[in-house]
């Protein structure tokens, strides 16, 4: 199969498709990988590097796309690159489609097979391709949550360990799931006081019998959640319905009565955001302000660290690619229900239930489509 990697456009997003490691073990199975020249530069790995995998280097995007049956990527394609897809590619890359309806219209009307990280699953239900981005956006929200707390840019000025005869910052993380404990563990070893807020008794059971009295754990209802959001210096919020937008549970009455100068970090965005302020940002210009309350709502945190990110998502990405290289796309997920779980458009029709209802399209059994 012909594999294309072309460079990343978002905003300062330097992550790449395929690491040369990666690259390497494809071309060995006989495959052709196109990469685009520079891909990989920001973050070390160079034209060089690919070509000693096997990769052939292409000048531009267009190249890539025109060579390629198969697009891997990392971000949703942006509007220049939904244009150059056509009936009969494949594109594996996160989507995040329910909260954005031009990318889902642009991604029907090409006709393409779009697959997306974030919604392939595993045999215990979990999203093994979205966790070790959320291990690392957990992580990061917390050193993000800490710089925003500083009184040059606009946070409460508190240091989030606090230090001898001065009170700890209090941080509450809304949602116990991948990205919350990551988050939770960093702030606990900064010496935050914390409160985890989730809805499943399990969960805070878990963590409770992890961290003991270092923290708080609340079943999340209306009146705990406004308890906890209002009392804070920072909040995370890492709420996920697996493919659907994010619900607002944070509200902006419970924003208005923060802190002034406290921080949100809303790593839902890629969803839509979980608090009814929040509206996506970039890493170049990454916060604004409502209500005196400093909102992080970058929409790529992993992009930041980008080679840590490459690394992480190429472990868990590579044998899919592998698996729909090695047999095409429709075969392979005919033989793996896990990444059928991943199909969110196909030849035109959405496939992915949650993001119909999102964004008005109508709903198609991917089953149907593929003969199951």
């Amino acid at each position: 199969m012909k594999i294309g990697v072309p460079k990343e456009i978002k905003n300062h997003e330097y992550r790449v498709g395929m690491t040369p490691a990666a690259v390497h073990e494809l071309v060995g199975q006989g495959h052709e990988v196109f990469v685009e020249a520079n891909a990989g530069n920001a973050i070390g790995f160079t034209d060089e590097d690919y070509q000693q995998a096997g990769a052939c280097l292409l000048d531009t995007a267009r190249e890539v796309f025109e060579a390629a049956e198969l697009i891997v990527k990392v971000k949703e394609p942006q509007a220049e690159e939904r244009a150059r897809l056509t009936a009969g590619q494949t594109l594996f890359t996160y989507l995040h489609l329910a909260p954005d309806k031009p990318q889902t219209d642009d991604l029907v009307a090409s006709r393409a097979t779009c697959i997306a990280y974030e919604t392939v699953t595993d045999r215990w239900g979990r999203l093994p391709l979205l966790a070790p981005m959320s291990e690392v956006a957990g992580r990061m929200s917390i050193q993000a949550g800490a710089h925003c707390l500083e009184r040059s840019v606009g946070g409460r000025g508190v240091l989030l360990g606090g230090v001898p005869g001065v009170e700890a910052a209090h941080v509450t993380i809304v949602g116990g799931g991948v990205v919350g404990q990551n988050a939770l563990a960093m702030a606990v070893g900064m010496g935050a006081q914390v409160t985890v807020l989730d809805r499943d008794m399990e969960v805070l059971r878990s963590l409770d019998h992890r961290y003991g009295n270092r923290i708080a754990t609340l079943f999340s209802t209306a009146h705990t959640l406004d308890q906890a959001v209002t009392r804070s210096d920072l909040v995370i919020g890492s709420v996920l319905i697996p493919g659907a937008s994010a619900p607002k549970l944070i509200t902006r009455d419970m924003i208005s009565r923060m802190p002034e100068g406290s921080v949100l970090v809303d790593v839902a965005i890629d969803q839509g955001g979980c608090a009814e302020t929040s509206k996506p940002t970039t890493h170049a210009d990454p916060t604004y302000i409502v209500d005196g309350v400093v909102h992080y709502c970058v929409a790529n945190m992993p992009g930041a660290v980008a080679r840590t990110s490459t690394l992480a998502l190429n472990n868990v990405t590579l044998p899919f690619i592998s698996a729909i290289a090695n047999k095409g796309a429709d075969q392979a997920m005919k033989d793996d229900p896990h990444l059928l779980a991943g199909l969110n458009v196909y030849d035109g029709k959405v496939t992915y239930r949650e993001v119909a209802e999102a964004t008005g399209h109508s709903y198609t059994n991917p089953a149907s489509l593929l003969g199951i």
